[in-house]
Parts: C-alpha cells; sequence; structure tokens
C-alpha cells in the first residue's frame, strides 16, 4: 500500500495557502491570542481535504517462468531411431513441465534452412527467435532435444542473454560408430581421355571397426574400379574423363554393420570433359560450291584442328605430266587411313567416290574405325548414286543406307519427320515449326532404299534426307544432298545451315547434350530440376531416392516435342538419385561440404562447456538397456548456483504484472466529515468561552 494525492486545486495554491495559514498561526501565537493553535489545526485539516490524500493498493499478478525447449528436426535427426528418441522425450518434458502451473513451456522444432544451400543445424537461432519477446528476468532455463551436432554454437564465455541453465537430452547411445566419405581434391575440370587425379578420404566417427574399407567408384552411372582405402588417410585416385561435357563420379564405401547410417558413405563429384583441339578429316572429292560450307565451319571453332584434302587430279586425269613437276601435294593416304586413323575424332567424305584414290582395303579400314567408337559423316551428291559411290566398297558395312542408282531432281523443303521433331539434332531449329518451313528450297537428294537408324530429315515425297546411326561403337551420319550451301548463300532467305551441320557433327562425336535417350538433373539452390529426353513415347514418371533412403515417384511433363520435364523443392540435402526406365543419374542438392553430413554420431561434449558455465545437466534420453531416462524437473527461487546432477533445474521467476490499483480518499465520506466537523466544533467551542 502507499498514499498519494489527487487535489482539487494545483499545488501551487496549495501551497499559498499553507504559507498564509502558517503566517497567521505564527502571528497569532506571537500575539499570544487565545485559540490560534486550534484555528492552525483547523486550517490545516482544510488544507488536507483539498490535497485530498488517497489509501492506493496495487493489484499484481504472477508472471509465468518461460522455459524454451529447442527440439533438433535436422537431417542428423531423420533416422528411424533417433526420431523415435526425439519424440518420445518431448512428451516426456511435455508431461512433466506440464505439472507446473507456473511454468511456461514454448516448444520449437528447428529444421534445416530450406533457403540455404548448405544446411546445418542452427539450434541456438532458434532459442533466440523463441524468446525474443520476454525478458531475460522470466526465462527460467533452455531444453535442448538434440543429437548433440549442432553448428551455431556460441562460445562457452558468449552472453546467452539471461542467466538460467542450460539443459541439453542427448539422443542417440553413447558407443555410436558411422563410416562417412569426403573427397578432399578434385579437378573441376579435364581433358578428355586424359589421366586426372583427385583425392578422397574415408573417415570412422566412433569406435569403428578398424581396418581397411572398399571403395567402389562409378562414372556416369557404369562401375570402373573398386579401390581400397584406410580410414584417416588420403587415398588418391587416377582416372580419365570418357566424354565431353558434365561427367559424374560417384564413389561409395560399403556400409559397417551397425552403423548410424549410410546416408554419408557415398560421394559424388562433377567434372566437366573438354576436348582439347579435336581433330577432323574432311575429304572432299571434288571442287563444289558446297565444299566451303563445310570448311568454313570447322575452320570458325577454335576447339577443332581441321584436316582438309580436296581431290583435284584423281588417276584418271594422269596425262603423263612428272610428279616433280606438279604444284599439287600427293595425297598420303597411308598417313591418313592407316597409321593415324585413330587420330581423328570426325572423318567427313564430301560428295567423294571411289575412283582409286584410296585402295579397296582402306575402306575396310575406315569400317573398322566406326565401329570401335570412330564417327563418320557423308555429305553425299549425285556421284553416290552412280557406279563408282562408296556405299559400293567395304564401307557399306557401316553405312545406314544403300542409293537405289536414282537422283530425285526436283525443288522441295527440307522438312522435319516425326523422329526429327524429337531428335535433338533437329528438334527446335529455327524455321522448322511453320508450314512451309521458313527457309529456302533445296533441288536435289540421292535416292536410298529404306534406310536403318533414325531418319530426321525428309527431303521430296518424304524420302530421307538426314539419316542418323549408330555401327558397333561408333556414329555415322549420312546427308542425301549437296545443296546445303544455298542456305549459306542465302538463297530464298536462307536457313540454319550452321546450327544443323555443328549439331551433326557433335552428335557424331557423343555429345552428352545430344544423346537421343537421355536422363539429367540439375539442382538450383533446393529445387530439382528432371530433363528426359527421348525419340519414343511418354517415358512415364521418374523414381527420386532421397539421402535418407525413401522413394517418391514424380510425373514428368511435355516441354518440347521429344523433351519431359519435372522441377520439385526438395525438404533434404545430399546425394539424390534420379532413375527412369533402364536410365539413371545422380544430383547432389546443397553444398557439397554441407555441415550436416560431416559428422552424424551424436554427442554430449558440444553442449558441456554452456551446460557448466550455467550449472545445467547434459544426459542422454535413453539408458544402457535402451529404455526412456528422463529427468525430473527441479523449480529453484532465486539464481542456481550448483547444479543438480539428476534434475533439470529451473530458476522460477519473480516478476510480475501490473492488473489495477484500488484507491480510498482518506477525506472523503464519513471520515473527512467528521475531521473537518470536529475541527470547525473545535475552533466555535473555544470562541464561546
Amino acid at each position: 500500500m502507499t498514499i498519494g494525492f489527487d487535489p482539487f486545486l494545483p499545488w501551487l495554491v496549495l501551497a499559498g495557502l499553507a504559507i498564509l495559514v502558517a503566517v497567521l498561526a505564527g502571528l497569532g501565537l506571537w500575539r499570544g491570542v487565545r485559540g490560534t493553535l486550534v484555528r492552525t489545526l483547523a486550517g490545516f485539516a482544510l488544507l488536507a481535504a483539498l490535497a485530498n490524500p488517497l489509501l492506493m493498493q496495487e493489484d499484481r499478478e504472477q508472471l509465468s517462468t518461460v522455459v524454451p525447449v529447442i527440439v533438433d528436426r535436422s537431417q542428423s535427426q531423420q533416422t528411424p531411431e533417433r526420431q523415435a528418441m526425439t519424440d518420445e522425450a518431448l512428451a516426456g518434458i511435455k508431461e512433466r513441465l506440464a505439472r507446473f502451473p507456473r511454468i511456461e513451456p514454448r516448444f520449437v522444432e528447428a529444421a534445416d534452412d530450406e533457403t540455404s544451400d548448405s544446411p546445418s543445424t542452427r539450434l541456438f537461432t532458434a532459442l533466440t527467435s523463441a524468446v525474443s519477446d520476454v525478458p531475460p528476468a522470466r526465462i527460467g532455463g533452455a531444453i535442448f532435444i538434440s543429437d548433440g551436432q549442432i553448428h551455431d554454437l556460441p562460445n562457452a564465455d558468449q552472453a546467452l542473454g539471461f542467466d538460467a541453465p542450460l539443459h541439453g537430452l542427448i539422443t542417440g547411445k553413447a558407443d555410436e560408430f558411422a563410416r562417412r566419405i569426403e573427397i578432399v581434391r578434385a579437378p573441376r575440370f579435364g581433358i578428355v581421355n586424359e589421366e586426372q587425379e583427385l583425392t578422397l578420404r574415408v573417415f570412422d566417427d566412433g569406435p569403428g571397426p578398424g581396418g581397411g574399407a572398399s571403395v567402389t567408384v562409378k562414372m556416369n552411372g557404369a562401375e570402373i574400379a573398386t579401390i581400397s582405402a584406410t580410414p584417416g588417410q588420403d587415398t588418391p585416385f587416377s582416372f580419365k574423363v570418357p566424354r565431353g561435357g558434365n561427367n559424374v563420379l560417384e564413389f561409395s564405401v560399403a556400409e559397417v554393420a551397425g552403423e548410424v547410417t549410410g546416408a554419408n558413405n557415398r560421394a559424388v563429384h562433377l567434372i566437366e570433359g573438354i576436348r582439347e583441339n579435336l581433330r577432323v578429316l574432311l575429304v572432299s572429292g571434288e571442287p563444289h560450291a558446297g565444299e566451303r560450307a563445310w570448311r568454313n565451319l570447322l575452320k570458325s571453332d577454335a576447339a577443332v584442328d581441321l584436316v582438309h584434302f580436296t581431290i583435284l587430279r584423281p588417276p584418271e586425269k594422269q596425262d603423263g605430266t612428272p610428279i616433280n613437276e606438279l604444284s599439287l601435294i600427293a595425297f598420303p593416304t597411308r598417313e591418313l587411313f592407316v597409321e593415324k586413323i585413330n587420330d581423328f575424332d570426325l572423318i567427313i567424305f564430301d560428295r567423294y567416290q571411289h575412283r582409286g584414290v584410296l585402295p579397296i582395303l582402306y575402306y575396310d579400314y575406315i569400317a573398322q574405325y566406326v565401329q570401335k567408337g570412330g564417327a563418320l559423316l557423308i555429305a553425299a551428291g549425285p556421284e553416290h548414286a552412280g557406279e563408282d559411290s562408296i556405299a559400293m566398297t567395304p564401307l557399306s558395312v557401316v553405312l545406314p543406307a544403300a542409293p537405289t542408282g536414282v537422283m530425285d531432281e526436283k525443288p522441295f523443303y527440307p522438312r522435319l519427320s516425326e523422329a526429327g521433331k524429337k531428335h535433338p539434332v533437329t528438334r527446335g531449329l529455327n524455321g522448322a515449326d511453320q508450314e512451309p518451313p521458313s527457309w529456302g528450297r533445296w533441288f536435289r537428294t540421292v535416292d536410298v532404299e529404306r534406310p536403318q537408324g533414325q531418319t530426321v530429315m525428309v527431303g521430296a515425297d518424304d524420302h530421307p534426307l538426314l539419316v542418323l546411326n549408330r555401327a558397333g561403337e561408333g556414329r555415322v551420319a549420312m546427308l542425301l544432298s549437296d545443296q546445303g550451301w544455298l542456305w549459306a548463300r542465302g538463297f530464298e532467305g536462307g536457313g540454319p545451315h550452321v546450327a544443323l551441320y555443328r549439331r551433326i557433327a557433335h552428335w557424331l562425336m557423343k555429345e552428352p547434350a545430344l544423346e537421343e535417350e537421355a536422363l539429367t538433373a540439375r539442382a538450383s539452390g533446393r529445387t530439382l530440376e528432371i530433363t528426359r529426353q527421348t525419340i519414343g513415347d511418354d517415358p512415364g514418371p521418374a523414381t527420386i531416392r532421397y539421402p535418407s533412403g525413401k522413394t517418391e515417384s514424380v510425373a514428368m511433363t511435355l516441354s518440347a516435342p521429344g523433351l519431359y520435364r519435372a522441377e520439385q523443392r526438395m525438404d533434404e540435402t545430399g546425394l539424390f538419385e534420379i532413375a527412369n526406365g533402364e536410365l539413371s543419374t545422380l544430383v547432389h542438392v546443397g553444398a557439397v561440404d554441407a555441415p550436416e553430413f560431416k559428422a552424424m554420431v551424436s554427442t554430449t561434449e558440444t553442449l558441456l562447456p554452456l551446460a557448466e558455465k550455467t550449472h545445467g545437466l547434459i544426459t542422454r534420453v535413453t539408458g544402457a538397456a535402451g529404455a526412456l531416462t528422463l529427468p525430473s524437473i527441479l523449480p529453484v527461487r532465486g539464481q542456481v548456483r550448483t547444479a543438480d546432477p539428476d534434475r533439470l533445474t529451473i530458476r522460477m521467476t519473480d516478476e510480475t504484472v501490473l492488473k489495477g490499483i484500488n484507491t480510498l480518499p482518506l477525506f472523503a465520506g464519513f471520515l473527512g466529515a467528521a475531521v473537518l466537523l470536529f475541527a470547525f466544533a473545535s475552533m466555535w467551542w473555544r470562541e464561546g468561552r
């Protein structure tokens, strides 16, 4: 209770009246006037009534003690065993805290930050957010339910923002073990078919079994090696990049019995294959208008080393002139087609015919080159339909189409076939989406029998114009017209000859982006993008295997002819496996070196320094027998000075909140009237004497 005032007059006026009463009282006492004391008391009683004294009583309510309970729901906690432990511990803590009405628990589940590419366990960030609206004096303690793998730990000497115990309930077992693999050093780029080296390391966290570890290595889904690694030591590995473009190296170490999880037993590394100076051999059978189109295209590519020969003097033109008097260079047939044929990535026969320049045996060498993985392009003209056609040589075993001996001499617009609308070599060519196509006409094609492989472009009367086929391990393309130069010269507006020629050459050299059947995946932050390329029918849904082991089927939608896509936001990070039919690929979502996967073994050591500083308790939620063993709650008043080894100490707050104020005027009602009446009655009585 307190006494306050609510004066009827301003304090300055009351002060003046009080001075006046005091002066009169002093004057009366000095003059010896009878009744001065009574008059003075009556005056001050009147002033007290004007000051209106109040008796005030505050109505306060005791505030609750806030106890934040931070529940770790990060990926390291997603094993079935730890999920069960966490759920049981959370239910037990809720039940124990509910016994104390003055304790207000705040439960916060801290999962991975989905906006971050590098997942980590940030429990103290969640704690700060949970109590940001609470005064430090009201916080009675903090309880963490976690495996102990926390990545935003403050220093032991850093202030937490409140003076109360910090407790940790640790999931997992004391003797846990996990084996994981990491890539320590690796190149991001590599020249195709040249030796590369990376360094990996196998880690044994916890009391491991000891001994070596067997690591399986896959390149683009195919197993290429099995190596032995000693846990804790760097292991070098040498390999060759098999193709240009994106290549996926996967390393998997065999799981050990009793491991906490196998989610970090695999590591993936992406390496971009670079072709160094692609070697292309272009042989033109005779000078012609379209010869320069091929030459200009190949010469404009800085990554291509072009060797170009044009047959200017075939054997039938021999006129007896001595060789040393000719300015022509002799065609080095043996050097090109026997000794160095395997050095070339692509061989192009441009309007070439068999006229005795190449021995018949050399065509067999070229066929063998293709079947062993080489690439061959036939740009055919009228000579291909004649009796000197190279289709009449041993090269015919790898050619997808045999000429009928007839030339189709009529103007036509080159068009995409149904397969060509889906094939990556011709899909989306500029101008193909109109009828007629918005490019110039050609005027002749070589008529062929029913071709093998895929006919992706057709000419007049739907006769084959561009045929693509595989022969053994190699590839062959046949362009059955020599009129492509019309597009290069801009005839009737020209056409996309550069894009077409370049795609044909890159498909022949096995560019991954131009594969007819391909499954690729890429990650953009936490978003997984899946692309399925096919020249067949709808490939159906893709199956995603998460790092945690769960699988999910995702439908893909048609985005372009022969191109299906799916996009999905992932709630996990790590190495994902995507499969569709017989195709599969790997993709890593999030940072490769994310802290969440570097350690999966539960520990009590991380929170121990903070618990000791704040007199908290760190204990596991299960005992040696595997049963739940949660400590009880111990509320205390005042500052916590010692830690209880068996109970979770909670400092109860003394904070209150003002609900209202009750006031009682002292000079109001009968009491005030009685005092004033007594004072004036005393004055009257004294004056009456």
